[in-house]
């Protein structure tokens, strides 16, 4: 097929055929992640540009690994001690990094629509890396992958989210492509974090995590920022543990062998149990291997290995 994007601003932009298509290239990227030498010149000569506004470091970490293994140059910008603090917009950046001619920049940002901004001023291609609360679409992308891995199909199964659904950018972008691939979504939270207007989605949404868990195949715990207590969105971390907390005995409510999954870092016994984090169960340290195989595919992608007729 051909692929015809530059960017990846979010998963509304692409097919299910698309979503298909980056977890079919992923496939023979892990096989590389497996292989003693990991290198490849796929884009020697090309140039990527990581520029995260906030921390994190499983995203960096494997679009910088991605990038290297591919044969690409990597610039990490540490954006806290650029210029950044001396007030330089993301438009001045914008222009620094054309003048540089970087093939390809990701973005991580506070501010919802920061890399769609980016994208409208640079020639070079965009990927989301995570804005505000808005989408994660290299996220939801690495757990369709590690879902597939599996369940062996995403059609028909039943997925659960569970925890802070209104700051979740991975919830968003989860959800956008879930049901583009025709999973059944349950959303789960407390009331204060389940926004009512998530329901446009299509979704269910419930405040009832033991009601909804019979018959998932899979359950995604999304982290918990801790400040959110202090604001009083929810009454104590132990109350909160003891309504949506993933532990075995909750999980044997689904009656069949689902798997756990979680974007990281966990805060261990609030959004899971840590024996059940540790278990056969979990595939949290599946999704880290996963999210640099997802990556190299995009990145492979978006700089050209999907020969195309480039629209966006």
């Amino acid at each position: 097929m051909h692929w015809r994007h530059r960017n990846l601003l979010d998963l509304d932009a692409l097919t299910a055929e698309e979503i298909e298509h980056v977890l079919q290239t992923a496939v023979p990227m892990k096989e590389i992640l497996a292989r003693p030498l990991k290198k490849l010149p796929t884009l020697r000569g090309k140039s990527i540009a990581l520029m995260f506004y906030e921390n994190s470091t499983r995203t960096r970490t494997s679009f910088e690994t991605a990038g290297k293994i591919l044969g690409a140059d990597v610039t990490n910008f540490s954006v806290a001690q650029s210029s950044v603090n001396k007030g330089e917009s993301l438009y001045d950046t914008a222009k620094t990094l054309q003048a540089m001619k970087i093939d390809l920049v990701v973005i991580r940002h506070a501010s919802a629509g920061a890399a769609a901004f980016l994208a409208e001023q640079l020639k070079a291609g965009v990927i989301n890396g995570g804005d505000g609360a808005h989408a994660h679409p290299t996220q939801a992308l690495l757990d369709f992958f590690t879902l597939k891995e599996r369940l062996g199909e995403i059609a028909g199964k039943k997925i659960v989210i569970v925890g802070d659904i209104l700051h979740s950018r991975v919830a968003r972008s989860n959800v956008l492509g879930l049901k583009k691939l025709g999973a059944e979504v349950v959303l789960v939270g407390p009331p204060t974090l389940l926004p009512p207007e998530m329901g446009y989605l299509g979704v269910k949404l419930s405040h009832d995590l033991d009601r909804e868990l019979p018959g998932a195949d899979a359950v995604m715990a999304l982290r918990l920022q801790l400040e959110r207590q202090e604001r009083g969105l929810f009454p104590s971390v132990r109350e909160y543990h003891r309504l949506y907390g993933l532990t075995k005995e909750r999980l044997a409510k689904t009656g069949k062998a689902t798997i756990v999954m979680h974007p990281g870092p966990i805060n261990r016994g609030v959004e899971i149990a840590s024996d059940l984090a540790d278990s056969t169960s979990s595939v949290i340290e599946e999704q880290v291997t996963n999210g640099v195989a997802v990556r190299m595919a995009l990145l492979y992608l978006l700089m050209g290995g999907g020969t195309s007729d480039v629209v966006d």
